[in-house]
């Protein structure tokens, strides 16, 4: 049987969430709803997986859908102090630049952004 998501439930998630990006300098969201698996996600997750192996202080993750299917594969990137950036039509091509540039040295890849938020991560 499956408990029910309750408010306590839910903010327990969200402390948690919190808790899991301190250790992290970036953080690195594929969105894999069904549009971005059907676009190419699955295989821009595993290269920026395959890219952060290496960097203990680069977490990255995925979620759902972020909300424009025909811009997919889209990823957010954050990095602590920094208003996050959202990436659309990534390929894993593209992967190596992103993560190079804003991942690795903060710098936006402009030509691959649709938008920037105007929150910080951390």
């Amino acid at each position: 049987m499956t408990e029910k998501l309750t408010m306590d439930g839910l903010a327990a998630l969200a402390r948690r969430s919190r808790e899991e990006r301190e250790g992290f300098r970036a953080r690195i969201t594929v969105h894999m709803g069904t549009c971005g698996l059907s676009a190419g996600a699955q295989a821009v997750f595993d290269a920026f997986a395959y890219e952060a192996k290496n960097h203990a202080d680069i977490h990255v993750s995925a979620s759902g859908c972020a909300g424009m299917c025909s811009r997919e594969p889209m990823v957010t990137v954050e990095v602590k102090g920094f208003p996050r950036v959202i990436y659309c039509d990534i390929t894993p091509d593209k992967v190596r630049k992103v993560f190079a540039s804003h991942g690795m040295e903060n710098r936006p890849v402009v030509e691959y952004a649709l938008a920037q938020g105007l929150e910080s991560v951390h």
